[in-house]
């Protein structure tokens, strides 16, 4: 390699043949892992493509179409010429849906300042992540987790501080772990409910007493809401920003559209914040993506603002299926499970088969055409003693049944 000396001319640079080529990645993004889930889809996915026939249950979104009339309005606004840039926060009207719909939902009073409008709510994530972490900060995560939570906190220069929890608290942090992993470095805790990849609701009393936790040492709470509306056996969604002004001010309330309308390509989520935070998270979409794709917004004010039956109907449809699943799942040697009340997941214990679950999912996929995502890319390392693999049950009970039966006769043979 060459280098431009002003006074020498081109010269050799002191590297010695026999040094290791420097990487031209980042060391931060070096140490991340890719997405699990997105690749076990994938790989499922190039299967069936191949003629294989594959019952998936690794995927993490809905598999109903999105409603016409979300479409319509989309495409109408692109042929008005809804091309152009908004506010890098999001269209003001679908800001003050979003508020609107936050006072009727949740109990929650936001104006249209504090609320921005995100590419997914994974990227709301990642938004209020960057928002509010320093490098350094740590972020405290219950295990199981969403795969993305201990990535995202990494980029932003925060150290994930993973919390095991048990099938005993029902995959929930209580606040006696949330105090026993605190330090004077605790930034941010992130509390999924429903929760990815275990389906556990927290309750109202739950949520009180982590709050209180988090008001005592001023430590923001991440609350990613975005499976709001799916729950089950009339299971009460609390958003935890609404249980005081205190915890409201230290929250960063995450949702979106990808879960209940069906809109996963779509990539809209939103944030609602205290205007300090709510500015920061608008800042730094302002030099990543600038703004949320604006034809898309359209879509997203109508389904906001439109008719919920959809939801109620997709939601009626889940409940059947999480039903038989659990039925069926409960009935299959060497497995336990513990009956989830939101989203649309199970978080199976595989342990008794005596196989790791990266082994486990690999060859049920193999031999049984049946894809999966192990318990790894959801913090198993973090929890001794136990395998676990998450099926998703976002697929027709046809599917359901005969990925079932697979599974069935696979653990027969351990």
């Amino acid at each position: 390699m060459l280098y431009a000396d002003p006074k020498k001319g081109p010269q050799q640079n002191h590297i010695s043949p026999l040094s290791p080529p420097m990487s031209l990645v980042s060391e931060t993004l070096a140490k991340l892992a890719p997405s699990m889930t997105l690749a076990i889809t994938q790989r499922a996915s190039e299967m069936k493509a191949a003629g294989e026939d594959v019952c998936n249950f690794g995927g993490g979104e809905p598999d109903f179409d999105t409603p016409e009339h979300i479409k319509a309005a989309a495409v109408a606004a692109l042929e008005q010429g809804a091309t152009k840039y908004t506010a890098a926060a999001g269209l003001p009207a679908l800001r003050e849906a979003i508020a609107a719909k936050l006072m009727v939902d949740n109990n929650l009073e936001y104006s249209i300042g504090e609320i921005s409008v995100n590419c997914g709510a994974k990227h709301s994530c990642f938004n209020a992540l960057m928002a509010v972490c320093s490098p350094g900060d740590e972020v405290i995560i219950p295990a199981p987790y969403w795969t993305s939570y201990p990535e995202m906190a990494r980029l932003a220069g925060a150290v994930p501080v993973i919390v095991p929890t048990s099938e005993e608290t029902g995959w929930k942090i209580t606040p006696e772990l949330f105090e026993e992993h605190m330090s004077p470095r605790t930034k941010m805790i992130i509390i999924n409910s429903p929760g990815n990849p275990t389906g556990a609701v927290y309750s109202r009393e739950e949520l009180a007493a982590i709050g209180e936790v988090a008001a005592g040492e001023d430590i923001v709470i991440l609350s990613d809401e975005i499976y709001e509306k799916l729950v089950y056996d009339g299971t009460e969604h609390v958003s935890i920003a609404s249980l005081s002004d205190e915890l409201k001010n230290l929250t960063v309330t995450v949702n979106g559209f990808s879960k209940a309308y069906s809109m996963t390509g779509w990539r809209l989520g939103y944030t609602a914040a205290n205007p300090e935070i709510a500015e920061a998270i608008s800042t730094v979409q302002s030099h990543t993506t600038s703004a949320p794709t604006t034809f898309a917004q359209y879509g997203a004010l109508v389904a906001i603002q439109g008719d919920q039956g959809f939801i109620d109907e997709m939601r009626e449809e889940y409940d059947l299926r999480r039903r038989y699943t659990l039925n069926r799942l409960r009935q299959i040697k060497n497995l336990s499970v513990i009956e989830p009340k939101g989203a649309f997941y199970f978080l199976v214990n595989v342990s008794s088969t005596q196989l790791s679950a990266l082994n486990f999912a690999d060859k049920l996929l193999s031999r049984y055409k049946v894809a999966v995502v192990p318990g790894e890319a959801f913090g198993d390392a973090f929890m001794p003693d136990i395998e676990t693999i998450r099926i998703s049950y976002a697929t027709s009970l046809d599917i359901l049944k005969e990925g079932l039966d697979r599974i069935e006769d696979f653990c027969r043979s351990y």
